[in-house]
């Protein structure tokens, strides 16, 4: 029973000062169905859980599952303007809330993916990754990382420009192969403007002049199908290795130092840890030992004679270096 007092004190608050039950229930300390029962109303009962209030859209269900089933990617305000057609008045929100309730929206089917096992010096995958932008002399430029993986040993190689265009895509390959010792059979890239001219499905133009580089190097490159950056994985996780890894907190001057830096963290860090899923526990680096030793199976397709020529020195990252002959030449 509720006391006199207590039923009155609610009454006056509620149809005198038109207190709201729920501040009446706080400022008295009493429950709500307390002042529900004192006011001689009748508490509405909220749904269960799992059920569905009313709405304005139930009437236009069968005509959002429809067209949905029909247009899966229609946008709940373009579904909101067809049902409006019909006499709807409601809003774009009751719409969108009813579709998830609902579940009217298809459920596109998830693609399976095998995990590509590779062998030795078969696969390489090359890509860009972007670093935001650096002051440089008379404003600022963006910082593009070329990053260059080889599939089987993990191995990387990174080099920091200000651009991503064909000429730098190209020095960063050369100088890949060059800190690698040898090029893997097939290098897979995305289709960039480097690589790819235009594109027709399965019909691919190449840029001449990267089919030029590549066969000088002995390699394939060959093209990620559009919009399948899982084929590229590996390159794509490394990027974002690069940046957890590398990037935070990194400081340099200029562009040179930077790509110093980059090197001495693949050599000290990149290269030291453990090749992923391999059941020897290999290295990075000592990986990459035995899969130089592959990249010169190449050489032993000359049938008379066979002519190997090198650079005497290099102008890289900021300074003239002399290259070295082969360790695989007596």
């Amino acid at each position: 029973m509720i006391d006199a007092d207590l039923k009155a004190r609610i009454r006056r608050m509620y149809y005198v000062e038109h207190w709201k039950r729920g501040t009446i229930a706080t400022q008295l300390g009493v429950h709500f169905d307390t002042v529900v029962l004192a006011l001689d109303l009748k508490r509405r009962e909220s749904p269960r859980k799992g059920q569905l209030c009313k709405s304005a859209v139930d009437p236009y269900v069968p005509f959002l599952q429809t067209t949905l089933k029909q247009y899966p990617d229609l946008v709940a305000t373009r579904l909101t303007e067809m049902i409006r057609e019909r006499g709807y008045t409601g809003s774009a929100t009751q719409v969108r809330r009813r579709i998830v309730q609902l579940g009217l929206r298809p459920t596109p089917a998830h693609e399976a993916f095998f995990r590509l096992n590779v062998l030795p010096g078969e696969y390489g995958q090359a890509d860009w990754g972007y670093f935001g932008r650096i002051p440089v002399e008379g404003g600022e430029r963006g910082l593009y990382a070329f990053v260059m993986t080889l599939s089987w040993s993990r191995a990387i190689y990174v080099e920091f420009f200000t651009d991503d265009k064909m000429e730098s895509f190209f020095c960063g390959f050369v100088h890949a192969v060059e800190a690698f010792g040898g090029t893997p059979r097939v290098l897979l890239v995305d289709n960039l403007k480097s690589v790819v001219l235009g594109r027709a499905g399965d019909l691919v133009q190449f840029n001449p002049k990267a089919l030029d580089l590549f066969g000088h190097y002995m390699t394939w490159g060959q093209p990620c199908g559009v919009a399948r950056g899982n084929e590229k994985g590996k390159v794509e996780r490394t990027i974002r290795y690069l940046r957890t890894s590398f990037w935070p907190g990194r400081r340099f001057h200029g562009l040179d130092d930077l790509n110093r830096q980059a090197a001495a963290w693949v050599e000290t860090v990149a290269h030291q840890r453990k090749v992923p899923g391999d059941p020897e526990h290999r290295t990075v680096c000592a990986a990459l030992a035995e899969e130089r030793r592959l990249f010169y199976v190449a050489m032993t397709r000359a049938r008379d004679r066979l002519f190997l020529t090198r650079a005497a020195g290099r102008f890289w990252r900021g300074a003239m270096r002399a290259m070295q002959a082969s360790p695989f030449l007596a």
